[in-house]
């Protein structure tokens, strides 16, 4: 099965239902049904072979035209690339480098900051298309992609080191489709508000998971709590997708009032670790509203675990520790997909014990564009998150691999840490690194974000002992440094190089900082 198959499929079942639109909408652009967009991608296909292109770079915002893109190199076998727009010009002059003899689609305002020549704008690509069809292109058959064709590459966040392309091809990404979505399940009344950008694995897997059940797609082109918030009531947005910044950007918005979208069914997030907090006030301003955590990797084609609604409102009302934690949990395996947790040994551990996790099933992919991979012989993907199963199978995870402070011989994840100092009442959030050490291996550091109201009341001592009474003198931080903020990416991933750069550099801090 291939990407194109699907859309064919739905243009077979559901043809004239409205499949995507933009909010606001731009001028002159059309609102795709799924025969339309069946049609037109077709059309852009053809163009996209005659001009001989390798790839679809598409370097732009949310847009209708991004689902024509991904289906038009889908249909001419060709990969779609997305690119992080947000990335500085040098360092998309090295990912355009690597992808010569692609086709362009390009923000004009984004091609004039980098520089870059050759290139057509999403209203452009979605003209030639519109002319194509009028003057009857679209009559010649297509070849079907082969399932093992590469359908996307696409670049992870580079958090902790350099971006690299994750190689998704067909048979990964419709895997994960018709293993998560039921064909034309939803009604005609429903609506996805999709704000996670294109260059993101999850806007790509919500792009088409959508349109397989048969529900039009809200894109939203730039996100901020106003504009979230607005589209979904005057669009109706039954279902919606966030990350986890903006989940807490909402939340912080409103200030307690409630969320006022009354066709919201359901909202999930996922994309980086959510603070148990965060979730509880997010579903006490959306009372009514069924939450989903989504865990997954830009690998493994979007998610492979999940914390389901019920068990979101389990977790809120529980009164128990372990009932309680699991709000902060990414749920449970999907099916078909396996998943050990492995010492440093290579062994699988028991539940419980924290290890890195290994995942495998038919939409994991773990294949890099360099040749490089992340699989052993037996087909198991190194996540390099570290992570633990508890008895009944819920999956926490608790750090990436990288990140693991080593003291003393003593492996320490930050998250246990993280968590800790934001449970004081004046933390709003909170960073720990491991900072390089002759004696320990490493010493902890945190950078804290303290309350406005409370930073002239609030010490790094009290700090420590604060984690101190909560976890035992190993993992209390030997330094705290105060910050105004910390260095979050747009997809709410932190960047821990960062901090521990500012921290060794003493950039970006206040004047409080203790060293033990």
């Amino acid at each position: 099965m291939n990407l194109s198959l699907l859309l064919e499929m739905a243009a077979g079942g559901f043809g004239e239902r409205v499949l995507y639109s933009s909010r606001p909408q731009a001028d002159g652009e059309e609102l795709f049904t799924a025969a339309r967009l069946y049609q037109l991608s077709r059309a852009a296909a053809r163009h996209l072979t005659a001009a001989g292109a390798t790839g679809v770079v598409y370097l732009a915002t949310n847009s209708p035209t991004f689902p024509l893109a991904l289906f038009a190199a889908a249909a001419a076998g060709v990969p779609m690339i997305p690119l992080n727009y947000r990335l500085s010009a040098e360092q998309l002059a090295d990912q355009l480098a690597a992808d010569r003899d692609s086709y362009l689609i390009v923000d004009p305002v984004i091609a004039e900051r980098i520089g870059c020549t050759g290139w057509v704008s999403p209203a452009e690509f979605l003209a030639m298309a519109v002319v194509s069809v009028e003057a009857g292109a679209d009559a010649a058959p297509l070849s079907a992609a082969d399932p093992d064709d590469i359908a996307l590459l696409l670049y992870t966040s580079g958090t902790t080191s350099k971006p690299k392309a994750a190689v998704l091809r067909h048979r990964h990404l419709t895997a994960y489709v018709t293993n998560t979505v039921e064909f034309g399940s939803a009604g005609a009344e429903e609506a996805g508000l999709v704000s996670v950008p294109p260059y993101h694995v999850a806007g790509v897997s919500n792009t088409v998971t959508n349109l397989y059940a048969g529900r039009r797609v809200i894109h939203l082109p730039d996100f901020s709590p106003e504009s979230w918030l607005d589209t979904a009531r005057t669009q109706a947005a039954t279902h919606a997708l966030v990350v986890p910044t903006m989940l807490a950007r909402i939340v912080d918005h409103l200030g307690g009032r409630p969320g006022n979208t009354p066709s919201l069914r359901t909202l999930s997030y996922g994309g980086a670790p959510m603070p148990a907090d965060v979730v509880a006030r997010a579903l006490r301003t959306f009372p009514g509203v069924d939450f989903v955590n989504a865990y997954g990797l830009t690998e493994t084609s979007s998610t492979i675990a999940l914390l389901g609604p019920d068990e979101h409102r389990a977790a809120l009302a529980a009164t128990d520790h372990a009932g309680r934690a699991r709000l902060g949990s990414a749920g449970r395996l999907l099916p078909d997909i396996e998943a050990e947790i492995r010492g440093p040994d290579g062994e699988p551990v028991a539940a419980g014990a924290p290890g890195t996790l290994w995942v495998r099933g038919p939409q994991v992919s773990g294949e890099y564009r360099d040749g490089a991979a992340h699989r052993d012989p037996a087909g198991w993907f190194d996540t390099r998150d570290e992570a633990y199963l508890d008895a009944d199978g819920y999956l926490f995870i608790v750090g990436r691999a990288d990140d693991t402070i080593i003291r003393g011989g003593e492996n320490i994840a930050p998250v246990e840490i993280e968590e800790a100092l934001r449970a004081h009442d004046s933390v709003l959030d909170a960073a720990v690194v491991g900072i390089p050490d002759r004696e320990w291996g490493h010493r902890i550091a945190a950078a804290v974000v303290v309350a406005p109201q409370h930073r002239d009341s609030t010490s790094p001592e009290q700090l420590m002992a604060h984690v101190r009474g909560l976890l035992r003198s190993s993992k209390t931080p030997d330094q705290i440094v105060f910050v105004a903020g910390l260095p979050y990416n747009d997809m709410g991933k932190l960047s821990r190089r960062s901090v521990a750069e500012s921290v060794l550099t003493g950039s970006e801090t206040g004047t409080n900082e203790v060293t033990a």
